[in-house]
């Protein structure tokens, strides 16, 4: 099931929280190397954990199995205050517009070769409907290239926001995707079923 946190519920949710940060922590420490974001209590946070983050765990039997934010882009986020740089003019603002960062899936709960995973389209497919309930239809996004194929075929309208530079080892491009109720059609006609891959 998918949770969307926000400031009035979070308290509701202090242990899918705990979770949550746990999870990018292992992901984005542990796994990519992040050594910055290293935190001797094994939870990732950052400057954008505010009040104004809205956080998406996917839990399945108490377990946080996924989980993305989504930040406004009318307040301080990523590519505004850390990779400006990302962006070959000023970032762009808009009420319709928020940031998707800290997307992330546990390792056992990926895709299985080029099909989407149960977790990952649950995730991607409540930031589209809670956004086309919210008056949002465009995210903005810091990822490797390879992801703007994958994300056309979900039918977002991808515009890149500058060329990719290396950041933290690898390329990383910013890109707004914009998206309809096209795009949550496509993603509700994906087959998909909650299971852990084998190790």
């Amino acid at each position: 099931m998918l949770h969307i946190i926000n400031s009035q519920n979070i308290h509701a949710f202090r242990e899918e929280m705990d979770q949550a940060f746990r999870l990018r922590h292992r992901v984005f420490v542990e796994e990519k190397g992040w050594s910055d974001l290293s935190r001797d209590d094994g939870r990732e946070t950052d400057q954008f954990d505010t009040s104004d983050a809205v956080h998406m765990v996917f839990v399945d039997q108490g377990e946080v199995l996924g989980y993305q934010r989504m930040l406004p882009s009318t307040k301080p986020h990523l590519l505004s205050e850390v990779l400006p740089q990302l962006c070959e003019s000023k970032p762009p603002i808009g009420s319709n517009i928020w940031e998707w960062t800290r997307y992330c899936v546990e390792p056992s709960y990926r895709e299985h070769g080029r099909s989407l995973s149960a977790v990952s389209n649950a995730l991607l497919s409540g930031f589209v409907e809670w956004g086309l309930q919210n008056g949002i239809d465009t995210v903005i996004i810091e990822m490797q290239p390879l992801w703007i194929l994958r994300l056309l075929q979900l039918h977002f309208r991808i515009s890149a926001l500058g060329l990719p530079q290396q950041i933290a080892g690898e390329d990383v491009v910013a890109v707004t995707a914009a998206f309809d109720d096209r795009t949550l059609a496509k993603l509700r006609s994906l087959k998909t079923d909650l299971r852990r891959r084998a190790a």
